[in-house]
Parts: C-alpha cells; structure tokens; sequence
C-alpha cells in the first residue's frame, strides 16, 4: 500500500496529490491530529472486511442498500481501526455510543476525539487528543440557488470571485459540515452563520484533479 505524509500548516486551503492511501500528520501545540484517507473503495474483500468489523459497524454499513455505501462505511471503520492501533496500540474493535445529536465517541475512551466521514471517491478518519470535526465531499455541478441559501454575502462574494466556483463551495461547505461535527450540534437551521459565530480553525484540501475536498475543524 501507498502512503503520503506531511505535516499541515494551520489555516491553509491546498491541494493533494491523489493517492491510494493518504496519511496527514499535524501538530498543534502539544496536541497530535493524525487523518487517514482512502480511495482504495473497491479494492478489499468486503464479506471478508465485514466479518472482521464489529457487529454494530457490521450492521450501520448493511443499512446502506448499495454496495458503495456498504464500501465505504466499512473503509471509514478500517481507518479509524488503523489510527487506534498505531496511535493508542488498541487492537479490538471500537464500541460507540451517541450523544442526543448523533455524534458518536468510543466506549471506555474519552479521551480519545474521532470522526468520519466519506463521499464517493473516498473515505476519511481524523483521530486526535482534542475534540476535532473532519468532512469529505465530493465537487458537484455548481447550484447557484444552494450556494445563495447555505451561504453568506460574503462567502458568496469569494465563491463568485473564484476561479472554480463548484470547487469553492465545496471548500466553504466542508468546512461548515466539519465545524458542526466538530460541536456535535447536528445541522442547523441557518447555515449561512455556522462560520460566524465562534473561533475555529480550520485546514481544507482539494484533490489535484477537484474530485473531492475535505475539511478539519477544530477549536
């Protein structure tokens, strides 16, 4: 298998070369956050990959009713079994459990944050010390209607100003979905001020051919 790594500067926006895996190490302060993502969907023995899963992983990724889905939900579970193996040295399957908004934390561990997320081209897990949200998407067609009703005046300004308005969407609307993952609020009524309303920071990377981006989120 194929690994990149490199240590992500706070507040940048860039772009990464494809990679069968990508690994992404960042250090702030004293804090590690590590991200792991895949594109390898199709390329594993799924019944195989189920059976080595826990039985309530097993069970959220056959609620999808196509394969994809069913893909990608374990891929995301793998990941983040790797990170705890190599950061924590935990070997079983995660556990876990919800809060009233959905957002899942591994049973016997608080002090571990993690989340997930996937899209159709990959599948993403960022684990760390801290509480941390992380989002993938894929670049769709640019929905001039969506873009005026999830984003602000000046979020809009920037998109129109771009040089690829489907790709800068997306770049703002990860980094929404993240930070509300990140607080475990669930979506909210009024997205246009999600990025208005605390100080957060952020790190957002493009894949090199626009594909799909993902965005970290953390306070």
């Amino acid at each position: 298998m194929f690994y990149a790594a490199k240590i992500i500067k706070k507040g940048k926006s860039e772009k990464f070369a494809s990679a069968r895996h990508f690994f992404v190490l960042l250090h702030q302060k004293t804090e590690t956050m590590r991200v792991f993502l895949s594109e390898e969907i199709w390329d594993f023995d799924l019944a195989a990959a189920l059976g080595e899963i826990s039985e309530q992983r097993r069970e959220q990724a056959l609620r999808f009713k196509f394969e994809q889905g069913q893909r990608l939900c374990v891929l995301a579970y793998q990941l983040l079994k790797r990170g705890l193996r190599e950061v924590y040295g935990i070997e079983e399957n995660p556990i876990f459990e919800y809060n009233e908004h959905g957002k899942p934390s591994i049973v016997g561990h608080p002090e571990i944050f993690f989340n997930l997320s996937h899209c159709k081209e990959a599948a993403i897990c960022a684990i760390s010390d801290q509480p941390i949200g992380v989002d993938v998407e894929s670049v769709r067609s640019f929905n001039d209607s969506l873009v005026r009703y999830t984003m602000n005046d000046d979020e809009i300004q920037q998109i129109e100003s771009s040089e690829d308005r489907a790709v800068a969407f997306i770049q703002f609307w990860t980094k929404k979905e993240a930070a509300l993952k990140l607080k475990g609020t669930g979506i909210c009524n009024d997205m246009k001020q999600v990025l208005c309303r605390e100080r957060l920071f952020f790190d957002t990377f493009t894949d090199h051919s626009n594909r799909f981006v993902y965005s970290l989120c953390w306070f």
